[in-house]
C-alpha cells in the first residue's frame, strides 16, 4: 500500500503501530474511518488473517462504510468481522444462547415491544401505570441490565425502598416473561452474550482464539456492558486498538461512560496514544471556534484541531426578539442562497425534538423540502409494526408482544374477557398465551369458534412459511386478515397503503440481496437499524436533526437553531452533565464544513408559555473576531420596554432582566418542601423560577429522575 502519499504523518503511525495496544484519538473530521481501514488492510498484509480481525462501530451505516472501503483496499478483508457491537453479539448469541436455556430462533423486541411488555407486567401486578409509569421503569430496567443487576439483587439492595422494590418485581416478571417467550430486549443482545462469556471459559477462549486483533470505533460511546464484552475478548492481549474523541462522548443518558476512554492507558499498561488533530472537513475559522468551546472542559484529553483548508467565512449569530422570527431567518437564509448551495447542503440542528414544530411550520408555509432523521421510523410505524409482528409471531409463537398485537389487529372477534382468562392461564403456569390456548388441557374446556379459527390462521401461516418466500408470506398474510380494509379506518389511509408497499418492496430487496436467507435473518436485520443507518444523502431536502442525531455526519451549511440558555445547555444537576452538554455543542459545531449560522430568540413559547431567555452562554465562549452578528431582519413596532431589551449590543449579551412573579398565583410550598403531583407521586421541590403568569417548578421524583412542571397546569399539592 502506498501509504506516504495517502495518509498523513499521524495516520501513518496510527496504521503501522500494531505492536502495542493503541488508543487513537481521532478529533472530528480527522479521516479517523481512513485510518481504520487502511489499518484494516495493513494487518492483512502484516499477516493477519482477515476472519481473525474483529472491527466494531456503533452503526450499520458505519460498518458497512467501514467494509466497502476495507475491501477497495484489500480484496481480502471481506473476510473480517465488520460489525456492530449488537450485531456481533447476535452472532454469538444464534451459536451460544441455549448454554442459557433459550432457543436460537429467540426473537429481538424493539422499544415499543419492550414498553408493551412492562405494561402488561404491571397489569398483571395490579400496578397503577399512572404512578408506575411504564417508560420510567423500562428506563430502570435497561440502567440495570447494562449494570448487570439482576432483579433478585436488586430486591435486596432495595429493602428500605418501597418504589424500588415494586420496580424490581416488574424486572423480574419482565425477564420471567422473556425467558418463557425466547424474547430478548435490545440490552440483552449484550448482557447475555457477556455473561455467557464469563459463565463458560471454553466460549470465551474459542472467541479470544478466533479475534486476533480487535479495533473499536467511537469508544467514547461504550457503555458498561459494551465496555466488559471487549475487555473479555481482549484479555492481556496487546492486539487491540480503540478510535475514538471524548470530546464527542454525549450519550451518558443512554449508559455511554467517557471515563471508558479517559483509562484505557489503566486497562492497558503500555498503550501508546496518538493524536489525529489534523482536520479534513472544516474551514479555520469553524476549528477555531470548536477548539475555544471545547477547552472550557476540565474532563479531556487535550486536542488541538487545524487545517490546511482556507480560513473560511466568520460564524453568523442571529438573536430573533421572538422564536417565530429565528425560524423566519432560516427560511430566508436557505432560499437566498440556492444558487449557492442546494437544500441537501443544510442542516438544523436543535437540542430537543420539541423544537422541529415550528421550524416545519415554516418550511412548509415557505414550500422548503425537508426531512426529520430520527423521527418516527419506517419500522416504527402503526401498519408496518402491525404487519411484522405476524412475521415475528409466525417465526416464534412463543412471543406474547406479538401475539397480543396480531390477535387484535384486525379484531378476531377474541374479546377482552377471553384474552383475561389466556393471560390468567398463561401467568399461572408460567407459558407463553400461545401455548396456553393450544393446550385443551390447561386452557378453558370449550375453546369459542373465534379462538379455533385464529389457531388454524396462525398454523396455516406457518405452514405456509416452510415453503414459500417472506415476501410471499407477507403477501398471503395481508390478503388473508383482509388488512388493506383494515386501514380504512385511520387518517392517512394512501399513505400507509404506500408504506405496506414499501414493506413489500423491503422484503423483496433482502431476499435478492442474500441468498438462502430465512426468516430469522430478516427480522434480525430490520430490528439493528438506527436513526441514522436510514439517512439518504442524496436526497434533496433540508436535513432537521437533533444535536445527538448528527453525530457522524457533515454538510456544508449548518444551523444550531435555539441557542437558548436553560434549553441549551439544558439544566444539568452536575459538572458532568455541564460538561456534556459543552461537548454536544462542539459536535454541533464541527458537523458545519464551510458556513455555520446559531439562533436564539429572547421569547420562545415552551409549555404553551411565552417565556424570555438569554442566549447560550456556550456562544460567549467564541472569540468575538470569530462572529458576525445579524440584527433582526423583520421590523416590528414594540413597546418601549422591548426596544430597550431587543437593542442591546452585542445582541449575544443582553441587559440584564428577572421575569415579575406571577400576579393573584402564590404557590403554598417553597424550596425543599414535598408536594403531591397527580402522575408522578411524592416529589422534592428542587428549585423554582418565575414563568409569566405561572411558576417554573423542578421537582425531584422518588426514583432520582428530575422533571419541569408548570404549577398551575400540574397542581402540585404541598405535603404537610
Amino acid at each position: 500500500m502506498d501509504l506516504t502519499n495517502k495518509l498523513n504523518e499521524k495516520q501513518i503511525e496510527a496504521v503501522t503501530n500494531i505492536e502495542n495496544p493503541l488508543l487513537i484519538l481521532a478529533g472530528a473530521g480527522s479521516g479517523k474511518t481512513r485510518v481504520i481501514t487502511y489499518k484494516i488492510a495493513y494487518l492483512i498484509e502484516n499477516g493477519f488473517r482477515p476472519y481473525n480481525i474483529l472491527a466494531l462501530t456503533f452503526t450499520n451505516k458505519a460498518a458497512n462504510e467501514m467494509k466497502e472501503r476495507a475491501i477497495e483496499l484489500c480484496s481480502d478483508a471481506q473476510s473480517v468481522w465488520i460489525s456492530t457491537f449488537h450485531s456481533l453479539c447476535v452472532r454469538i448469541l444464534r451459536v451460544e444462547i441455549e448454554n442459557l436455556g433459550y432457543s436460537n430462533n429467540f426473537t429481538i423486541l424493539d422499544s415499543k415491544d419492550s414498553l408493551a411488555m412492562v405494561k402488561a407486567c404491571l397489569k398483571e401486578l395490579n400496578m397503577d401505570d399512572k404512578i408506575f409509569i411504564p417508560k420510567n421503569i423500562l428506563s430502570q430496567i435497561s440502567f440495570n441490565k447494562n449494570k448487570f443487576i439482576e432483579p433478585e439483587e436488586l430486591l435486596k439492595q432495595s429493602e428500605n425502598d418501597f418504589r424500588m422494590q415494586k420496580i424490581a418485581n416488574v424486572y423480574k416478571l419482565y425477564q420471567e416473561k422473556l425467558k418463557y417467550g425466547n424474547l430478548v430486549d435490545f440490552d440483552d443482545i449484550i448482557s447475555l452474550t457477556v455473561k455467557i462469556l464469563e459463565m463458560y471459559p471454553e466460549i470465551l477462549d474459542k472467541y479470544r482464539e478466533k479475534f486476533k486483533y480487535i479495533l473499536i470505533d467511537e469508544y467514547q460511546d461504550t457503555n458498561a456492558a459494551q465496555y466488559l464484552l471487549i475487555k473479555l475478548l481482549a484479555g492481556k492481549s496487546k492486539n487491540i486498538c480503540i478510535v475514538g474523541d471524548d470530546d464527542q462522548s454525549i450519550y451518558s443518558w443512554r449508559g455511554a461512560d467517557v471515563q471508558n476512554i479517559l483509562d484505557f492507558e489503566e486497562d492497558f499498561p503500555n498503550a501508546k496514544i496518538i493524536k489525529l488533530e489534523q482536520n479534513y472537513r472544516s474551514t479555520q475559522i469553524i476549528l477555531d471556534a470548536a477548539n475555544s468551546v471545547i477547552k472550557n472542559n476540565v474532563s479531556r484529553k487535550v486536542k488541538n484541531l487545524w487545517t490546511n483548508q482556507k480560513m473560511g467565512s466568520k460564524i453568523f449569530f442571529y438573536h430573533a426578539y421572538i422564536c417565530k422570527d429565528e425560524s423566519k431567518f432560516v427560511a430566508d437564509t436557505i432560499i437566498d442562497n440556492l444558487d449557492k448551495y442546494t437544500y441537501s447542503s443544510y442542516a438544523v440542528l436543535y437540542r430537543n425534538n420539541f423544537q422541529s414544530r415550528i421550524i416545519e411550520d415554516e418550511f412548509v408555509r415557505r414550500n422548503i423540502p425537508y426531512k426529520l432523521i430520527g423521527a418516527t421510523r419506517f419500522y416504527e410505524r402503526m401498519e408496518i409494526k402491525d404487519l411484522l409482528a405476524y412475521l415475528k409471531f409466525i417465526n416464534n409463537p412463543n412471543d406474547d408482544v406479538s401475539f397480543l398485537r396480531v390477535v387484535t389487529t384486525p379484531k378476531k372477534g377474541i374479546g377482552a374477557k377471553s384474552l383475561e382468562k389466556i393471560r390468567a392461564v398463561a401467568s399461572e403456569n408460567k407459558i407463553s398465551l400461545w401455548q396456553a390456548i393450544n393446550d385443551k388441557n390447561i386452557y378453558y374446556s370449550t375453546r369459542s369458534k373465534n379462538v379455533l379459527i385464529f389457531i388454524n390462521m396462525i398454523n396455516e401461516f406457518i405452514n405456509y412459511s416452510v415453503s414459500h418466500s417472506i415476501y410471499e408470506l407477507m403477501q398471503k398474510i395481508i390478503v388473508d386478515i383482509n388488512y388493506n380494509e383494515h386501514l380504512k379506518n385511520y387518517n392517512e389511509y394512501f399513505i400507509r397503503l404506500e408504506n405496506v408497499e414499501e414493506l413489500l418492496a423491503k422484503i423483496m430487496e433482502f431476499e435478492t440481496n442474500n441468498e438462502n436467507c430465512s426468516l430469522t435473518d430478516f427480522l434480525e436485520q430490520i430490528s439493528l437499524v438506527s436513526e441514522v443507518d436510514n439517512y439518504n444523502e442524496n436526497e434533496n431536502s433540508v436535513n432537521l436533526m437533533t444535536l445527538h442525531g448528527a453525530k457522524g455526519l457533515e454538510f456544508d451549511c449548518v444551523f444550531i437553531f435555539g441557542a437558548d440558555e436553560e434549553l441549551f445547555p439544558g439544566y444539568s444537576k452536575n459538572d458532568m452533565e455541564f460538561e456534556e452538554e459543552r461537548r454536544l455543542f462542539y459536535v454541533g459545531i464541527t458537523r458545519a464544513k464551510k458556513i455555520l449560522y446559531i439562533t436564539s430568540s429572547t421569547i420562545r413559547i415552551r409549555n404553551g408559555q411565552m417565556l424570555k431567555s438569554l442566549p447560550s452562554q456556550f456562544i460567549k465562549e467564541i472569540p468575538d473576531d470569530l462572529i458576525e452578528y445579524i440584527k433582526e431582519k423583520i421590523p416590528r413596532k414594540k413597546k418601549s420596554d422591548e426596544k430597550n431589551l431587543n437593542n442591546y449590543k452585542p445582541l449575544y449579551r443582553p441587559v440584564s432582566y428577572e421575569i415579575p412573579a406571577p400576579k393573584n398565583f402564590k404557590l403554598d410550598f417553597s424550596v425543599g418542601d414535598r408536594v403531591r403531583h397527580f402522575k408522578f407521586g411524592n416529589c422534592l421541590v428542587k428549585n423554582i423560577k418565575h414563568a409569566g403568569a405561572d411558576y417554573q417548578i423542578t421537582v425531584e421524583l422518588s426514583d432520582g429522575q428530575e422533571k419541569i412542571l408548570m404549577a398551575k397546569l400540574s397542581n402540585l399539592i404541598p405535603i404537610k
